[in-house]
């Protein structure tokens, strides 16, 4: 016969149990990052000086130099992708969430759902053949229109899921007093949904602010600043990438800092998004 104590017992066993196997599920899906942030950080932190910040990279071979090019590089490429992938993926998020309810509307969630799952190096390989082929030569924009590409999906769909977060009441109250629609979509709908989309543009610069493959085929790499929009223009990833497969002790020093640096750019973006989609009182 089982009693009242000793069900309270198994319960407490059972409840035990699958408490130590959840906080083991997190240790063993924390462990693998906090170990890779951990390495990264030890081998990067000697490379961080004041000269891989303000100097250019040193002649092949030689020792010293830095990666301010490749900082700057970087800054612009995430600036001209967000100028390409932004202002799209905000309007193509707004369409589908206030009138993309029929065939056109699904067409397009699904064309942007498969691109946001596209490799990347097919994304650099498709602008190289679409701008790099017909400037005859690499260039800053290229590097922005293919990292804006990867923008977009990921920017509408977040931009569509937040709209239509937005109560209905907003809108109807809106057009009501007179406001056209298009008005009341960009300046009350859109507005009230600002947080959200701050978020899915932060998390989009976050993820092109690591790609190194579609750089390699639109805006390669140069040693030097850069020369014009039409130019070859460096970036940290691709930079990274050259140093870490070179032959020289310094330059791996130098690839860790950049990995480093890397890691803690997507960090602050991360958190920074994280900020922006907390819910806010009425009164803040």
């Amino acid at each position: 016969m089982i009693t009242p104590a000793r069900t309270a017992r198994r319960r407490l066993v059972t409840d035990r149990v699958m408490t130590a196997l959840f906080l083991a599920a997190i240790v063993v899906a924390v462990a693998p990052l906090v170990s890779v942030l951990g390495y990264i950080v030890a081998q990067g932190v000697s490379g961080i000086t004041w000269a891989f910040f303000t100097r250019l990279p040193a002649p092949v071979g030689e020792g010293g130099g830095g990666m301010a090019n490749a900082l700057v590089g970087t800054l612009t490429l995430i600036a001209l992708a967000s100028c390409v992938g932004v202002p799209v993926g905000i309007l193509g998020g707004l369409f589908l969430a206030e009138i993309g309810g029929g065939a056109l509307g699904w067409w397009i969630r699904f064309t942007a759902d498969v691109l946001n799952g596209v490799p990347s190096i097919v994304v650099g390989v498709f602008v190289y053949a679409l701008v790099v082929v017909p400037m005859k030569r690499f260039s800053a924009l290229a590097g922005g229109i293919a990292l804006g590409i990867m923008m977009i999906p990921l920017v509408m769909r977040t931009t569509e899921e937040m709209v239509r977060l937005v109560p209905a009441a907003l809108r109807e109250a809106s057009l009501a007093l007179g406001i056209p629609w298009w008005v009341t979509t960009l300046r009350v709908t859109l507005r009230a949904a600002t947080a959200g989309v701050i978020t899915g543009v932060m998390l989009a610069v976050a993820r092109i602010g690591g790609e190194t493959a579609p750089l390699l085929f639109t805006a390669f790499n140069t040693q030097y600043w850069q020369a014009g929009w039409d130019q070859p223009i460096a970036s940290l990833t691709v930079q990274l990438y050259n140093y870490a497969i070179a032959p020289y002790d310094d330059w791996h020093r130098q690839a860790w800092a950049a990995a480093l640096v890397l890691m803690a750019i997507v960090l602050v973006l991360n958190v920074a998004a994280r900020a922006a989609g907390r819910p806010r009182s009425l009164g803040g």
